[in-house]
This record gives structure tokens, sequence and C-alpha cells, in this order.
């Protein structure tokens, strides 16, 4: 084998200048890959840190029903205290999770006392809501981002109804909200500070302190709508859900039907879009890739095999048998296909540590100067140059079998 190969490279040597074109090919398709998916992958980790971390969480638990009507916040399809304290005692005792934060969300009609508007409002332990959605206070654009995050009686309202109503921090302001029984009741408010929207300047949420809501839609139970979940590793986040959604799918009503819904963060965000296209570009580049070996490995395969055809029928001549011809073309192809892949890999890796090392920034939606790190693993490394060699292989057998098969006779004859 290794004196097939040492001839392959001979043979290569021989036609530097299609051997270093076949090489720069293969290499300009490795570094395309894998610097796509390097970025692509950075870009995407922050889009979905950008939203788990400052709005979503990772998982989310809600009532049965209550996502299906989530525009409308019904507070119909809260949960009740026994039902928050079952979720809660679970989350407390799965080592997966690293925080998790009760929410009321409801609608209210929003005054300055000479404006009306509607809000949308997310009532939170404010402890708990920073340690689930750390990135949460790095929003605030006016007001203090230092100590808690919401106290009593105070509110932090969208840029939109800030801009608006011209509201400033340390105005008053009143919220006016039925509760699920139909009554209505208003209090007066403090603007704490400001939040920039996450998925752009229409936003409408703002936050407030989880008693005050309580307060306000005169709740006698500590209900809450949703519970949401950060994990210690976002990785296994698959894996957290399935028994998750498993343990809680036991807990049945009167009529023998689930209680509780759960959900991952992609089943309640529309930027899961963006991530799925994202993974879907990365397929269509891999196949890309694919094509370009293929057919540059199979070109050059062929032009060596309608070059070198008297060679081919001499050393058939000799008595050479089919099968070391065959391994002969193969391990050209072979060398090909990991000359390129090794030049490609150092290339991406070299301009991958470059680009780590000097500050590359970009905007998402409102969100400026995020930081891009491409990154990419080991295992994606290997798989992509595993399927150029393979593929490299491939293309080598249609031009290796078509020289094993020559005629000694009909190819000497070949001018």
């Amino acid at each position: 084998m290794f004196n097939i190969l040492k001839l392959a490279a001979k043979n290569l040597m021989r036609y530097r200048r299609r051997t270093i074109l076949t090489s720069l090919l293969i290499t300009i398709g490795i570094v395309a890959v894998l610097m796509f998916i390097a970025l692509s992958g950075s870009f995407r980790a922050l889009m979905i840190g950008q939203i788990t971390d400052s709005v979503l969480g990772h998982i989310q638990v809600h009532k049965k029903g209550y996502v299906a009507s989530i525009d409308s916040l019904p507070l119909t399809l809260n949960m009740n205290q026994k039902m928050a304290s079952n979720v809660t005692e679970f989350l407390d005792a799965d080592e997966n999770i690293e925080a998790w934060s009760n929410r009321i969300k409801f609608g209210a009609m929003f005054s300055n006392f000479t404006e009306t508007t509607s809000i949308r409002l997310n009532a939170v332990d404010p402890e708990k809501e920073v340690a689930t959605c750390p990135l949460l206070s790095g929003r605030i654009i006016e007001g203090q981002k230092e100590g808690a995050l919401i106290e009593p009686g105070k509110i932090l309202i969208p840029e939109l109804i800030a801009k608006g109503l011209k509201i400033k921090v340390g105005d008053a302001i009143v919220l006016v909200a039925t509760n699920k029984d139909g009554s209505v009741n208003g209090n007066t408010f403090v603007v704490k500070g400001v939040l920039e929207g996450i998925s752009g300047p229409g936003g409408r949420d703002g936050y407030m302190h989880i008693n005050d809501a309580r307060s306000l839609l005169r709740m006698s139970d500590d209900e809450v709508s949703e519970v949401a979940i950060r994990l210690k590793n976002p990785e296994k986040m698959q894996q957290t859900f399935k028994q998750m959604d498993k343990y809680f799918s036991e807990f049945l009503n009167q009529k023998g039907k689930p209680v509780f819904e759960v959900h991952t963060w992609d089943k309640l965000s529309p930027f899961s879009n963006i991530a799925k296209m994202i993974d879907m570009l990365d397929v269509f580049i891999k196949v890309m890739l694919v094509s370009i070996v293929l057919i540059s490995i199979m070109n050059v395969m062929l032009m060596a095999v309608y070059e070198r055809i008297r060679e081919i029928g001499t050393i058939a001549a000799i008595g050479t048998v089919p099968s070391r011809i065959l391994s002969l073309f193969i391990a050209e192809g072979l060398l090909l296909g990991i000359l390129g892949t090794v030049i490609g890999t150092l290339v991406s890796l070299t301009t991958i540590y470059i680009m780590n090392k000097i500050t590359i920034t970009f905007s998402f939606g409102r969100q400026e100067n995020l930081l891009l790190e491409p990154s990419i693993s080991v295992m994606e490394v290997l798989v992509i140059c595993s399927v150029v060699i393979l593929v490299s292989v491939l293309a080598s057998l249609q031009p290796a079998w078509k020289a094993s098969r020559m005629d000694p006779i009909t190819a000497l004859r070949h001018f």
C-alpha cells in the first residue's frame, strides 16, 4: 500500500500545475464551508442568546392551552398556586436547571394623565427574573441599571411608549387593568426606566413587580401565567425538555387531560425561523462543497486516464493486475483530497484564530456592538474533512475503473 501511495504522489508531482489547481479548488471549498459554519454558528448563538437571556429563557411551562391564546394574554389560563408549586418543586430538584422565574402576563391601559395607550406587562420577581434572563438589565436605556431590576410601585416601560407619550424616568403614570372576573382596577406607578425592544421599535412590553400585579388584578391566589427556565447547559435543552414534558404530562385534570404544557424557546419566538434558515444554509454550503470536490476530482482523474493511456497499457502489458491499476488511481484521488483538506483546514483554523484576536462587532435588531466570536467544534471539522476525503475517493472510482479495464494492446496503439 505504501508503494502505491508513493507512486501516486510521484504521478501527481509530474502534473504539478493540475495538482496545484485542483488542490486549490478543494482548499477554497473547505475554507468557504468551515468559515461559514464558524461565522454563522457564532451569529446564531448570539441571536439565540439575546432572545433567551433577555426575554424568554430556554424553556417555559404554562397551563394547557395558554400558548394557543398567548396573544390575548388570558388571565383565565393562569396556573393556580398549587400548579405553580408543582412546577417549582420539580425545577428545584432538577440539577440541569440554573434558575427559574414566575411571571404574570397581562394587558393594561397606560396613561400619563393626558393620553392613553395599551401596554403588555410582565410582572416578575426581580431577583429570579435577572437570574433567569441575565441580559434583561442591559436593555435599560434610560434609568439606573444597577441595583434591583424593579421595585414595588415602579415600572419599566418600552421605548415606543416612552417616546410616543413623551414620558421620562421619574414620571407618574396610571395603569388600568381588567382582572379575570371582569372588574376594573387602576393604580399609580412611577417610571423607573425605559427598555429598548428586543424585536425592534414595535415592542410594547413593560415590567413591574409581581406583587404589584397581584394587587392591580386583585388576585387572592399566588397564580402565575408562566414559569421561565434557564438551563445550566443550553446544549442539553432538548434532553431536559423531553424529561420535563414526560413528567408534566402525568398531571391530569378531572377529564383525564394534561394540565401543563412545556415549550422550548424556539416554539415561542419567530426568531427561530432565522435559526432554521442558518441551518439550511449550512446544509446548502456543504452540498456545494461536495459538488465542487466531486466534479474537480473526477475531471482531473479522467484527464489523467486519457493522457496516460499508453502508460496504462505499458504497465498492464508487463503484468500489472487490474486491481493494482485501480488502486493507483484511487490513491491519486485520495492524496488530492487529503492535500486540499489539510491546507483548507489549516487556513480556516488560522483565520478563525485571527478573527478571535481582533474585535469584530455587529448589530442585531436594536442590539449594537455585539462581539462576533467565530468558532467551530472538532467534530464538525472532522466530519467535513472526512466527507471531502471520502468524496475524493468516490470521484476517483469511475476513472480508476476505466483505467483498470483497458485492453493493453488497444492502449499501446493509442496516439
